[in-house]
């Protein structure tokens, strides 16, 4: 489980937040914070692996918050919530090591979408091994793209296809979609997104498992 504090000074936008994130298979939120300095404290008290932290908070600017974690010695992640549509946020933002940028409002789906980003991207880097200099651009590349996952559909990300591509190819046999969101690490739905791509580029195969009732079960398999 990945473990999310979420910092929202308007108490009903932070209960909306929570909704949401509890709502995604692998993720689960230990608390919340209104001001900059209850994150703080919360961050020492529950040692989140990823921040929702908003940067207009009553008492200082939220890219603050993330100096003095760092000089804490935290290393929990940061998303950015914000209304700022500003450039200099944005950039100051990635400076501050964001993995993410989110404009408020956003849907489930938005949220969603850049949380399985997050995931596929945190799985892949703990099970990088470093042999030569590929595997090093890998890690430090923020899209972690590759020739086979290029001209993704909106909503796919790169870093997770690669995890399903590579699931795919290291599996013996063929993949449901409830197993490659398992090994993977994503929901079910999502799973599903990425072996449809997959296929219908000709990159994998599908076929049908009929059971002894109910509808047939979709089988995927990679093209050598």
């Amino acid at each position: 489980m990945i473990d999310v504090l979420v910092v929202d000074d308007d108490f009903m936008v932070a209960r909306i937040h929570r909704g949401f994130v509890e709502r995604i298979d692998g993720f689960r939120v230990v608390g919340t914070a209104s001001t900059g300095e209850e994150a703080l404290a919360a961050v020492d008290e529950f040692h989140p692996d990823l921040v929702l932290l908003d940067l207009y908070l009553p008492d200082m600017f939220g890219l603050d918050v993330v100096t003095r974690l760092r000089a804490a010695r935290h290393d929990c992640d940061v998303l950015v919530i914000s209304a700022a549509r500003e450039a200099e946020a944005v950039r100051r933002s990635v400076r501050y090591g964001a993995v993410n940028y989110l404009l408020k409002p956003f849907g489930f789906e938005e949220l969603r979408s850049r949380l399985e980003q997050y995931a596929a991207r945190r799985n892949s880097l703990h099970a990088t091994v470093v042999t030569d200099q590929a595997d090093v651009d890998r890690v430090l590349s923020r899209s972690g793209a590759h020739p086979a996952t290029s001209a993704l559909p909106r909503g796919l990300s790169a870093e997770t296809a690669e995890l399903v591509e590579r699931a795919l190819r290291e599996h013996s046999g063929t993949f449901s979609a409830a197993e490659c969101a398992n090994a993977v690490g994503i929901s079910r739905v999502s799973a599903r997104r990425y072996l449809e791509h997959f296929t219908d580029t000709g990159r994998a195969e599908v076929g049908l498992r009929y059971g002894s009732a109910g509808r047939p079960e979709r089988r995927y398999s990679w093209v050598s």
